[in-house]
């Protein structure tokens, strides 16, 4: 697992293209609280309307959320949610030069109206689907195609976003395979709720559902059943090289070719709503691709990504950040405040995220006193969270001398991490925190003592990073160095 923890701190922008069904999500907010006097059935008074993208739309800003540079390919109808779709993809950094516009079919829509009881959390009570199932014109249909071929050049991979909305026909899904495959380029495809998936066939890989996954299985030869006999028999019959079902709280079955079936769990969630888990999936295993990681690891990173989505209401691109912070919390058996760099970096993507304020000092803090604390609090009072670098012992004693520190590295992190204005220890090997800071960039560097800012040994790097320095309070008379000869004389 370091290596998914490791690689998550290296992601960087990727090219994906999605090619599929692209909805327009409408969330209808109101109050439920009362029943319509002429029918038995509740009145929903609304107070909001939210909207967002939905199905390939979802993907694709999920993609976007890992730093992907997605082109949607898709067709939208030459109406008002056609308009609100591709504004609200183009703002989430989504181009959408391949959603082809066809003025005689709507944009498919999918209104939910959302009501509220008596202050309660929000629950969904009805959902209007605006939708066409008549094929493609052939001329929408040729502009589709001419779009995909144009795109897929130069992109690190493709995903296939199947809701049987008639964009993903057959013919669609092997050529768009067949075109990827020629270029060397993986393809990932969420499928529909289909009966036979021969369209997906030579594919990289693929994601159903275990409800989706026995439906296509049913006609099958030995009507396999159990998630190992059922990738086993998608695996062949659609030539992939490996399959993922997903099994809702029980995690993933994940199949590759050639290996043995290897069940993946989930963390237990208290599921609010299922809604955009498997556009996370597939998003969260086309970023991973993207950049080399395992199928493993892979699916390690799809399980944590849909375990967040499920916990809120509504479908959401969650960033990288809060999922790279949710992967380590996960898999790197942390216990208190200590980290390494790699996992000091990736918990503050998402305390940056959230829009903290990260301030960073550093020293060797061998024998805790009075005026530690009041610094240290001090310093956390300049920010939101506070990164203390604390020095090895080897650092320790060519600072210190002859019999420091007192206590050894462990025992120091230990005591500081007990302090509740500290949010992260790190301990580094250098004699400065010239790397320490390049690495974390905070917004603010703060030291303790009784000289100027000029006089600390990393001012000059600062400035030249453009990072404000402040020095904070100090205690006289207060010192580690005194308190031990103290202790020694006595």
């Amino acid at each position: 697992m370091s290596d998914l923890i490791t690689a998550l701190g290296g992601f960087g922008p990727f090219r994906v293209l999605v090619v599929g069904d692209f909805m327009l999500d409408e969330f209808v907010h109101g109050d439920a609280s009362r029943l319509s006097p002429d029918a038995p059935v509740p009145v929903l008074t609304v107070t909001e309307t939210e909207r967002a993208g939905g199905g390939a739309s979802n993907v694709a800003t999920c993609l976007a959320g890992f730093g992907g540079l997605v082109q949607c390919c898709g067709v939208i109808g030459g109406d008002t949610a056609g308009s609100q779709l591709t504004e609200s993809l183009t703002s989430k950094g989504c181009a959408v030069d391949g959603l082809v516009v066809d003025a005689d079919r709507p944009t498919t829509v999918k209104r939910n109206l959302i009501g509220l009881a008596q202050h309660r959390h929000p629950q969904k009570m009805f959902r209007m689907d605006i939708e066409s199932h008549s094929p493609l014109a052939p001329s929408t249909n040729q502009s589709l195609a001419d779009c995909i071929e144009t795109l897929m050049s130069g992109v690190n991979a493709v995903c296939i976003e199947d809701y049987g909305k008639g964009v993903c026909t057959p013919e669609r899904c092997e050529a768009v395979i067949a075109c990827a495959r020629r270029q060397g380029i993986p393809v990932l495809v969420d499928p529909a709720a289909i009966d036979c998936y021969e369209r997906y066939r030579g594919a990289t890989i693929m994601t159903p559902n275990r409800t989706e996954a026995a439906r296509a299985c049913a006609s099958l030869p030995g009507a396999p059943d159990t998630p190992e006999m059922m990738a086993a028999a998608l695996l062949d019959v659609c030539e992939l090289e490996a399959i993922v079902i997903t099994l809702d709280r029980h995690g993933a079955l994940l199949l590759e070719r050639g290996k043995k079936p290897v069940l993946i769990p989930a963390e237990q969630r208290d599921v609010y709503d299922v809604t955009g888990a498997g556009d996370m999936v597939l998003a969260a295993l086309t970023a991973a691709t993207c950049h080399g990681l395992s199928w493993v690891d892979a699916v390690h990173l799809a399980n944590a990504s849909a375990g967040l989505v499920v916990e809120k209401f509504g479908a959401h691109a969650i960033p990288l950040a809060r999922v790279s912070s949710e992967v380590l919390r996960l898999h790197a058996n942390l216990e208190g405040k200590v980290r390494s760099i790699e996992e000091l970096l990736l918990e503050l993507a998402a305390h940056r995220e959230a829009g903290h304020r990260v301030v960073l000092t550093n020293g060797c803090f061998d024998v805790i006193h009075a005026g530690h604390v009041a610094y240290l609090r001090d310093a956390k009072s300049q920010g939101d969270t506070l990164v203390v670098g604390l020095n090895s012992d080897d650092q320790v004693s060519a600072m210190k001398g002859e019999g420091r520190p007192v206590y050894g590295l462990s025992d120091r992190a230990s005591i500081l991490s007990e302090l509740a204005c500290i949010d992260f220890v790190v301990p580094f090997e250098e004699s400065t925190a010239h790397n320490l800071i390049d690495a974390v960039r905070p917004d603010l560097y703060v030291k303790g003592g009784d000289y100027a800012p000029e006089e600390i040994v990393e001012y000059d790097h600062c400035v030249n990073l453009g990072v404000p320095v402040s020095v904070l309070a100090h205690r006289p008379g207060l010192g580690s160095t005194d308190i031990v000869e103290q202790v020694r004389r006595g």
